[in-house]
């Protein structure tokens, strides 16, 4: 049978059907106002705030219709957990819930120092001081080696997603596609938790250096409230001044914050070969031992947090939908980038542990006290002013990521599609900027620097082993191609290396010394990833750039990632998990039901593209690009 098409011809529509209202579930009223508009040349104001603009799903029209909803809510999850998005749906059909386009107008120059200008910033000048003192000792180096392999190995797999699937949603999208609605949702939420977080964080070591500057303790210019909890009781407003400033130039347009980054990365560059070459040649070998005073233990422990430093890159690959040319510009500017940064975080380090010992280090400005100590003091001034320029920097390019993982995870209606309109003629996405900015600011004026850093590091490590899980489900399930076996097989081989990974990291912090264990646990990985090899036909070959050595790469990356989970603290696992746990009542009672209204939507509302499980769509596109039709 002839495969009809998904859309009405032009011909066929009627009048109120060619307007594309800016919600799929727009109720009939609304569609046949816009409607008039669209017929006198009047858009839709972009500063509007209706409740059709926050709710416009059928199961929240109303306290009836949202009773109906919460008693399917069984039957609701079974279909979004199983449901699936497609690469064209994530492309062609989200883009339009935001009514204006984002700008394309960056190139692999751009994405290079949006990287650098990203990541460069709280981790190298803060937290190398707080895990070498307190973990690591000199071994902060190697430290930084293993987080450095383990997010390298995460840039690869957002690489190959970012270039067949250059939207705004980065690992939110390409988990839907590959993963499910269920699990893109938690990504979802720990997305946000991470670009908020995030974001606190590098505004609180904003004032420390700058605070140090001015030849003030790091802490003068908080405000002390002993009636609060430990940790949350030293108030910050100058955090809050620094994230208002910082994601209002990143509001204001995308072209002009990229080349603001990247002018003002260069000097970050001057910067890191002085601290380099005058660490080296001013420090002193002897402050080296003992290198490891902490052992293995504290070096796992200091990457786990150190992965917080590595965090950025997966902002970059956001602007994916701004890219002139994703197939080129986003493997250079992402892989590169991310290789140089590695090497410059372990010359840093180094240079650090050379100038002090790690029992003298600084935790809150490293670098500023360590060349005062060597009788550079004029040097502490050149140091916190670099490091107060790369934190700006990373604020800006945090700012441009974060509104872009908002916009498309509003663009799906799992928060208010109200939240992914794009503004006209700047191009950019301003209420989602304005969530992110608000939430982050109510974060940093109560929340100390080691409380952040914890909680997203193990949200971040979190989001990349699934990535790494998404791009082996990617190579080796097709959709309408591979049979009920094949998936068996996957599912088994994917347990069997998930699992002994997290019997990996379990066994090694409770016994550091022992080796019984890792002799069953590692064997179960490598025969997991051999059974992918031999017992499946890979599915999906990438078009222009892959992930090399697959399963063997992506499942390393799952290792590494769990691994460095199990090295963090417990008071990481109790916050995250009562973050999960919010996040989950949310999805129940609102998300949930949301977007199942957008996949169930009528065939006669206009703009109709059905979701990519739902029955009765008669062609399907596969991973490997192949359009199957179904009778």
């Amino acid at each position: 049978m002839e495969a009809k098409p998904l859309l009405k011809p032009y011909k066929e529509m009627g009048k109120t059907e060619l307007y594309h209202s800016p919600s799929l579930c727009a109720p009939m009223e609304e569609i046949q106002e816009t409607a008039t508009e669209k017929e006198s040349d009047q858009p839709r104001s972009y500063w509007r705030w209706s409740k059709t603009d926050f709710f416009p799903e059928p199961s929240f029209q109303n306290w009836a219709t949202y009773k109906t909803a919460i008693t399917e809510s069984g039957s609701r999850f079974k279909d979004r957990f199983l449901n699936r998005s497609t690469d064209s749906f994530e492309l062609n059909v989200l883009q339009k819930q935001s009514e204006n386009t984002l700008h394309r107008c960056l190139t692999w120059w751009d994405l290079m120092w949006l990287s650098f200008g990203s990541v460069v910033g709280t981790g190298i000048f803060v937290l190398t001081g707080q895990e070498a003192h307190n973990h690591a000792g000199s071994a902060i180096v190697i430290s930084y080696a293993i987080s450095g392999l383990s997010a390298l190995l995460s840039v690869f797999c957002y690489t190959e997603f970012a270039v067949e699937v250059p939207v705004a949603g980065g690992s939110f999208s390409y988990l839907r596609i590959e993963l499910g609605d269920f699990v893109a949702f938690i990504a979802a939420g720990n997305i946000l938790l991470e670009a908020v977080v995030g974001a606190a964080g590098l505004a609180r070591s904003w004032t420390s250096y700058f605070a140090t500057i001015i030849n003030r303790n790091p802490d003068s210019l908080r405000i002390h409230i002993s009636s609060f909890a430990e940790g949350y009781n030293m108030l910050d407003p100058i955090a809050v001044v620094v994230l208002l400033i910082t994601n209002t130039i990143a509001m204001l347009g995308t072209r002009g914050a990229s080349k603001l980054n990247w002018i003002a990365s260069l000097v970050t560059v001057a910067l890191i070969v002085f601290i380099v070459i005058a660490g080296c040649v001013k420090g002193s070998v002897d402050n080296l031992t003992p290198f490891a005073p902490y052992g293995a233990g504290g070096i796992f422990q200091a990457a786990a947090v150190l992965f917080w430093a590595y965090t950025g890159f997966d902002m970059v690959a956001t602007m994916a939908e701004e890219t002139k040319k994703p197939e080129k510009d986003i493997p250079i500017g992402l892989i590169g980038s991310m290789s140089m940064i590695t090497i410059v975080y372990c010359l840093m380090a180094l240079s650090l542990s050379m100038m002090q010992k790690y029992t003298e280090i600084d935790v809150n400005a490293a670098y500023s006290v360590a060349f005062q100590s060597v009788g550079m003091k004029w040097a502490k001034y050149l140091v916190a002013a670099g490091a107060l320029k790369g934190m700006t920097t990373g604020l800006i390019v945090g700012g441009l990521g974060q509104a872009r993982y908002t916009t498309q995870i509003a663009r799906s209606h799992m928060i208010p599609p109200w939240f992914a309109l794009v503004h006209p003629k700047t191009g950019t996405p301003i209420y989602a900027a304005l969530l992110v900015t608000i939430c982050s600011a109510c974060v940093a004026l109560f929340s100390s620097l080691d409380v952040l850093s914890s909680v997203s590091s193990l949200s971040t490590l979190f989001i990349f082993m699934l990535m790494a899980v998404a791009l082996i489900v990617r190579r080796y399930n097709a959709r309408n191609v591979s049979s009920t076996v094949d998936r068996c097989k996957l599912g088994l081989f994917l347990f069997m290396i998930i699992g002994s990974s997290i019997g990996t990291s379990v066994y090694y912090s409770r016994n550091a010394n022992g080796w019984i264990g890792h002799m069953i646990t590692i064997p179960i990985w490598v025969l997991g990833n051999f059974g992918i090899m031999i017992f499946l036909p890979q599915q999906h070959f990438p078009k222009v750039w892959g992930v090399p050595l697959v399963p063997w790469l992506p499942s390393l990356s799952i290792g590494l990632n769990l691994f460095l989970i199990g090295s963090l603290g417990s008071e990481a696992f109790v916050r995250f998990g009562i973050c999960t746990l919010v996040m989950l009542a949310y999805y129940l009672f609102c998300g949930l039901h949301a977007t199942y209204d957008v996949a169930h939507q009528k065939q006669d509302d206009p703009g109709y593209v059905q979701d990519a499980n739902i029955k009765g769509k008669t062609t399907d596109e596969t991973e490997s690009g192949t359009v199957v039709q179904r009778s």
